[in-house]
Order: C-alpha cells, then structure tokens, then sequence
C-alpha cells in the first residue's frame, strides 16, 4: 500500500492527478491539504471536496493549508492561472459559488491576528502577492474584471504585522508533521502547488526533515519557464523563499519540473474516449434496468422502467464523472493551445498527474541528483526571481543535499496508462 498526502492548489490538473489516484486499489491516501496558488486557498479546499466528494471518497479528509506565501501578508489569484483553469479553478465546472461565503481578498490587510503591537511601516504593496508578483510589481495581473484598491501613505505606516515565527501552524502544516512523524518514508508528500506548507512544516518541526519524502510539481533546469519572463515556473514563482528553504532542508525530495511534463502531452482524443466509456456504462445501465424491471412482470414498474429508461437517453451520463473530468481538460487543452500552439499542439501538460504518478511509481523518471537552488532576486549577480537552478555551493561541498531532478520520463507509457485508467473510473 502507497501512503499519500497531497498538498494541492486545485485547480484542473490537481483534479486530474485526484482522479488518477482513485482508479488504485493500493494507493492510500491519508488526507489532501487545500492551499492557494491556481486559486485562493478557500476555493482550492471548496473544488478539492467538491472532486472528491464527485470521485466517491468522501471519507478522504480535507484540510486548509496556507492561504499566501512565506513572504506576503495576503494572496491574489493571477489571471494566467484563470486563463488555464477558470476562476473557479476547474474551468467553470466546479461547485457553485456562494457569493457570500467566498474569501474576501484583502480581509486580513489592515489587521494583524497574532495579536503583535509591531508597527511596520514598510509600504503594503509589497506584502501583497498577485499571482507571486508583489502588487507594485509592473507583471502582477489579477484575476478580477475590475480590480481598484487605494494605496495611500496613511495605511501604508498603521499596518500591524509579526514579523516573527508564529506560534501556531494550519491545520494542513500540523498534518504533515503528525503523518511524516507517524510514518516517516513510508508516507509520500505530493505537492502540486506552491511549497510553502512544506516549507512551514520544516520549519516548525526540524526533526520530520531528514525523514520526508516529498515528490514535487514545479520548476525547470533544462528548458524555459511558464512565467512573464520565460525563465521561473508557476508554483515556484509563487513562494520562492519557501521552495529555496526546502530544497536545503535534507528532505528526500523529487523534483518533477517542466522538463519532464511538457513530454506527457493529452489531447482531446482521450476525453472523446472518457465520454464515449461513461456513455456506453449509461446504455448497458439503463438495458439492465429495462431487463429487470421486464422481469418483474408489473406494468407500472415497466412503464417506470421506461420513464427512467427515456430521462437517461435524453441526458446520457451527465452525472458521470469521466464527462466531469473531460469537460474541465477539453477547457484546459483549448487554454494552452491558444496560449502556445508550438508547444501544446498536441494536448494538455499533465503536470500535477504526472507527480502523482511518480509518486506510485518512480520508475516513469529518469533523474539526475543535483544541489539546486532557488534564485530570490532578479539582477545583476541575481539571476532572475524564482528560477530553479544548479547551487553551486553545493557542487564543491559533497555533503550538500541533493534534489532528484526529472529530466527523462517514459511518457509513452504514461499517457496511455493515464487515460486508460481514467476511462474506468
């Protein structure tokens, strides 16, 4: 039995690795933390219950991670990320939302809920992350029709923030300590968004580091990035501190980057076989029914049969999940064709299933093992923010730790079996 804990920002990759996952007997999966980065972290916990709970497994626990990286106050979802995955995070096929209950953006800018009198004074634009860019920053592009907020001297010198380690961790952090010190190598931490629970787990629990084996959706060495400047990927973008503090940390860590899943193409070949499998399931469910309630032998039950049996034909597996799932990835596979027709003529990257895959079964990558580093400034004698690359350090101290980087993946075996196993669900 492979033991799990998935650390996701759900959008629609993150559901598609859910499902992949689900289609295994011997994959246990101990809980799934909910945290920003596609979406707020609200919403990621809402579509992660929602795909779920449309899965069958319900008994899987939901839990809140954390809702802005390491270095900000506050998070805001990018437009890119909606352009990818909707504003609801699942291209407009997620549960609907109640206006209000929905998380407010700026609810917790002015307030300083640790209970510290420290005044800072430093300007708040730059405790806001749009998408991993500070607010002032010229690439921020929030995810809203109209976005207007008023920046001004006053507020800017009365915002009360702790600048010191809080006392307490989420619910999502405290999971990940309690399940990496139950199980130690024998629990596998996926996370397919931003590190920062990972990060935070570290850090308020040194001692889980030497024992965590964590396999990870983001960054690149070999290729260019996703982001404006072509050079950082998405996830690491969004909290760069916290991905450089876990690549040194000592942890057992996997890197599946966009080396490896922009091979792990899926085109709209594979949903027109998701639908046509639950359209199939439908026909054979509904002649069963028509069978069984002939024998019965009652014509109210045959005229119910024939009612049920016509309401069926008029809607052909609306409820299944394989349609769920195909119409979030059709949304997902027109996104990143319009996006780069160069790269994504063929399909879709499979990020986040592609991480989950390795996670049950590494053998999909080939990797090399590497000290890398996290850039954290864009200059001269900088590099460029949020970049994943080489620690040279760590190329002349041979007891550096060393991250598993994938650069080769069996992606012929990998597709098919992906989107067989969908089919099946």
């Amino acid at each position: 039995m492979t033991r799990l804990i998935l650390d996701v920002d759900t959008g629609i990759d993150d559901a598609l690795a859910l499902a992949y996952l689900a289609t295994f007997d011997t994959v246990d999966v101990l809980g799934v933390i909910g945290t920003y980065g596609n979406v707020s972290v609200d919403t990621a916990v809402r579509n992660t219950s929602y795909v779920l709970e449309r899965l069958g497994l319900r008994h899987i626990p939901v839990i809140r991670g954390s809702s802005h990286p390491s270095w900000a106050r506050c998070f805001i979802p990018d437009a890119g990320c909606a352009q990818f995955h909707g504003t609801d995070g699942l291209g407009g096929f997620g549960p609907a939302c109640d206006s209000s209950s929905s998380d407010t953006a700026f609810s917790d800018i002015f307030s300083d809920n640790s209970g510290s009198d420290t005044v800072f004074s430093r300007d708040y634009r730059s405790l806001i992350s749009v998408g991993g860019y500070a607010l002032d920053d010229v690439h921020a592009n929030p995810a809203v029709d109209s976005f207007e907020l008023s920046l001004t001297t006053d507020s800017a010198s009365f915002i009360h923030v702790d600048d010191s380690s809080a006392d307490s961790v989420s619910e999502g952090v405290q999971f990940i300590i309690d399940q990496v010190r139950a199980y130690g190598f024998d629990v596998t931490v996926v996370a397919t968004g931003p590190l920062t629970d990972i990060d935070a787990a570290i850090a308020a629990a040194p001692d889980i580091a030497g024992k965590l084996k964590l396999v990870m959706m983001g960054g690149t060495l070999t290729q260019e990035g996703n982001c404006w400047d072509l050079t950082a990927e998405t996830n690491i973008i969004q909290d760069p501190e916290a991905a450089d503090r876990v690549f040194h940390s000592g942890a057992d860590i996997t890197m599946v980057g966009l080396d490896v899943t922009h091979q792990c193409l899926m085109g709209s070949d594979a949903t027109r076989a998701w639908r046509e499998a639950a359209n199939a399931d439908t026909l054979t469910s509904s002649t069963a029914s028509q069978v069984a309630d002939s024998l019965d032998g009652s014509a109210g039950s045959s005229n119910a049969a024939s009612a049920r049996t016509s309401s069926v034909a008029a809607s052909p597996s609306a409820s299944d999940v394989r349609v769920f799932l195909a119409d979030m990835a059709d949304f997902s596979i027109a996104a990143n064709l319009k996006a780069d027709a160069r790269l994504f003529s063929q399909g879709m990257p499979l990020h986040d299933p592609l991480a989950a895959a390795v996670a049950v079964d590494p053998s999909l990558v080939t990797c090399i093992d590497l000290p890398m580093k996290v850039e954290l400034e864009t200059g001269d004698f900088h590099g460029t923010r949020g970049r994943t690359i080489g620690d040279p350090a760590g190329l002349i101290d041979s007891n550096a730790p060393r991250i598993h980087v994938a650069f080769q993946v069996d992606s012929s075996r990998f597709v098919p079996t992906f989107t067989t196993r969908i089919s099946t669900l």
